[in-house]
């Protein structure tokens, strides 16, 4: 569907489209003993504290030009922390063209965009496994959007934000506005994949997939780091200390770890 930029600014009325990005991360980590993985949730829970999540989902309102309206930030025992934040921003008077661009978004000192209602949400999620050896770090980040900016524009900042080893993000358009002549408008701006707003110096370093449903405006793409490195998995010491059989079963039992979530199914 391709509008121009003055098509899309003659709207009955608001533009009432809902546009939500979930925005899900994983950091695997290799944890020996009980002390090991107490150490790195430790870590992990200062690491992304809630107020560091906080400052994070801050810069998200920053690139997406919105007025912060209430803050709700909590930290959990015994590990975990969750941020809500509902913002908005007044009345556009000119949509700015940027925000149709199928492109990476902005970093936090650039130029900001501009959007009507929203709210941003973040929850980590560590965890291990029972039988020690495997930690995990979850943090599923929500943006949802209404109006005419598309909160992919904050996606090349949240990838940035985090130290991923597999992301997963979903895009969708919800409900509909109406034109002048009150014909209805599903989505107000072209889409191919997600893929589109993450810069090529990142998706140089993953492994990508789809999964769009093109006639529901819902998008799907999930990411996986092609390189490893045994050292960026191991908490507080390097391979060097590790036998060569130990640096072999520790490293299939990471990547098959990170191929389970990848794939979503558990790999016999």
């Amino acid at each position: 569907m391709m509008l121009t930029p003055e098509q899309r600014i003659q709207l009955h009325g608001f533009n009432n489209l809902t546009k939500s990005l979930s925005f899900n991360m994983y950091d695997i980590c290799f944890t020996k003993t009980r002390e090991e993985r107490e150490a790195y949730i430790e870590y992990i829970d200062e690491q992304y504290n809630a107020e560091r999540l906080t400052n994070i989902l801050k810069n998200v309102t920053d690139i997406i030009g919105a007025h912060v309206l209430n803050i709700a930030k909590q930290d959990y025992v015994p590990q975990g922390a969750s941020v809500t934040i509902l913002v908005s921003e007044g009345p556009i008077v000119e949509v700015p063209t940027e925000s149709y661009d199928e492109s990476p978004g902005p970093l936090p000192e650039a130029v900001a965009l501009s959007l009507d209602k929203s709210h941003i949400t973040v929850h980590t999620y560590p965890e291990f496994h029972p039988n020690e050896g495997i930690s995990t770090f979850r943090a599923d980040i929500d943006v949802s959007t209404c109006g005419e900016i598309s909160p992919l524009k904050a996606l090349n900042y949240l990838i940035h934000s985090f130290d991923t080893d597999i992301m997963t993000m979903d895009y969708r358009v919800r409900g509909f506005t109406r034109d002048i002549n009150g014909d209805k408008l599903f989505i107000d701006h072209d889409i191919s994949s997600i893929q589109n707003y993450i810069p090529d110096e990142v998706k140089e370093q993953y492994d990508m997939i789809d999964v769009n449903i093109y006639q529901e405006n819902i998008f799907h793409t999930k990411c996986k780091l092609k390189k490893f490195d045994l050292n960026n998995y191991l908490f507080g010491y390097t391979k060097e200390k590790l036998s060569r059989k130990e640096q072999d079963e520790i490293t299939d039992r990471l990547t098959r770890e990170m191929d389970e979530i990848f794939y979503g199914k558990n790999i016999n």
